[in-house]
């Protein structure tokens, strides 16, 4: 199946820290900053709809792997962007570069893989686990 994701697509998301997505609200840390968990979740979501559009209907990814340093605090009230850019693909096998910045500098970097699948394929092999 040809798939039509190329090295160089890139995709931002945004969101707002409040109090919902610190790392006090996460438990992985006593602190009212964003949470580490929060910021890996939106470097995910960045890269899924980087290549969604890009896969016929009944395809879509899944993470695998995660190699992600949080660099630097962002207080409640500041925006937090996630960008990932493809910078492998390799058959079904995305690599992405994944960095996030808020208002003032660049909280956090690394990469992230991703796996092209097929959804029917996918969720009948989970229901087989029930």
């Amino acid at each position: 199946m040809e798939f039509n994701i190329r090295p160089g697509l890139s995709m931002e998301k945004s969101e707002r820290v409040t109090n919902d997505n610190t790392a006090n609200k996460y438990a992985s840390g006593g602190v009212e900053v964003y949470a580490t968990p929060a910021m890996i979740g939106l470097m995910e979501n960045a890269a899924y709809s980087c290549v969604q559009s890009g896969l016929p209907e009944g395809w879509s990814t899944v993470g695998t792997a995660l190699d992600v340093k949080h660099l630097a605090a962002t207080p409640v009230g500041l925006t937090v962007t996630a960008r990932a850019e493809v910078a492998v693909v390799e058959g079904r096998r995305l690599l992405f570069k994944v960095e996030a910045f808020d208002n003032r500098e660049k909280i956090g970097e690394g990469t992230h893989e991703r796996f092209i699948i097929n959804l029917d394929k996918f969720l009948g092999r989970v229901k087989s686990k029930q």
